[in-house]
């Protein structure tokens, strides 16, 4: 249990500190000043997959969960929703 907790704090420390990531060819860039800038309502860490689908519609594209803990994403129009198991862990903007 601690192994896996420090695995998920470790994991979700590096994707909050990184500035640019690279996962499956996927290239974005989670930058503060532009998600303040883009007026797009983003769903906040800790959500359920249900709430967020509530909030904003079923999304264009699910990619199922890889890794342990979890992690499934979600592909909007205007930026990708991370989540851990159920819950949001993280909503960022691809590069375009």
């Amino acid at each position: 249990m601690i192994k896996m907790n420090f695995i998920s704090i470790f994991t979700v420390t590096i994707l909050m500190l990184s500035t640019s990531i690279t996962l499956a060819e996927e290239s974005f860039t989670v930058v503060p000043e532009q998600i303040m800038t883009r007026n797009i309502n983003t769903p906040v860490r800790g959500l359920t997959m249900d709430q967020v689908k509530k909030q904003l519609g079923q999304p264009l594209k699910i990619i199922a969960a890889v890794g342990e803990p979890p992690i499934t994403r979600w592909i909007y129009k205007d930026f990708i929703v991370y989540f851990e198991h159920n819950l949001v862990l993280h909503s960022v903007f691809p590069d375009k």
